[in-house]
């Protein structure tokens, strides 16, 4: 009871839409997917056979989330929104984790080995990110909405984009926010001012060559 509690707190602290406990116990399709995870995984790893896969076969019917019963999830995890949400076998979840909508915690091989990815504590993942295969992904890290990660990333990163790539740090003392040199975004920023030159050039060719036509309409006339 004191786990289920835990997650019901946590959905109370990072929501602001709920309200009240009741509200998260009767609504939340996150909640109810990790309480039935609870009772799936106890039997899973006790051996027993066909029940736990039932177990979440109906919750994902429930709630649209896909929860292996073999994976390891920590303390106070909430999915915010849920569908869509998918969280392999081997993945294993610290404490006071966070997921969106469309997250997938997915695997790279067909072996049975470490294929999915561990998530330290206080890490959140955005909406529709994949995280892929047996990585690691730091404490206190955030993956961006969208973003495919497949390599490690360390603790307090802010990692986007695909693949993805680590945007800033957070500074663990103090919590200041420490950004990176994007590529991407330099590539972007450059093209734009190449754009703007070559726009710059036509212009001037173009007003270049309305002087040579005006000159030559004028030798005509006269």
């Amino acid at each position: 009871m004191r786990g289920i509690r835990g997650d019901i707190r946590a959905a109370m602290d990072r929501d602001p839409a709920a309200t009240n406990w009741l509200e998260v116990v009767l609504f939340y399709p996150g909640f109810h997917a990790r309480t039935l995870h609870r009772l799936a995984n106890a039997l899973h790893r006790q051996g027993v056979p066909v029940i736990p896969r039932g177990i979440m076969h109906m919750a994902r019917f429930l709630t649209g989330i896909e929860i292996h019963p073999g994976a390891t999830i920590g303390e106070r995890f909430f999915i915010d929104h849920g569908m869509g949400v998918v969280i392999g076998e081997t993945a294993e979840i610290g404490d006071n984790v966070m997921v969106y909508q469309g997250v997938t915690l997915g695997g790279t091989s067909t072996r049975r080995v470490k294929r999915h990815p561990t998530l330290r504590d206080n890490v959140t993942v955005g909406a529709g990110a994949k995280v892929i295969g047996g990585i690691t992904v730091g404490e206190n890290s955030q993956i961006g909405a969208g973003s495919v990660v497949v390599t490690n990333v360390p603790a307090n990163a802010t990692v986007v984009g695909v693949p993805g790539h680590i945007v800033a740090y957070r500074d663990d003392s103090n919590g200041a926010i420490q950004r990176l040199p994007d590529p991407e975004w330099e590539r972007l920023n450059d093209l734009d001012r190449k754009v703007e030159e070559l726009h710059e050039l036509v212009q001037h060719v173009q007003g270049h060559l309305d002087g040579v036509h005006g000159e030559h309409h004028e030798e005509r006339v006269n």
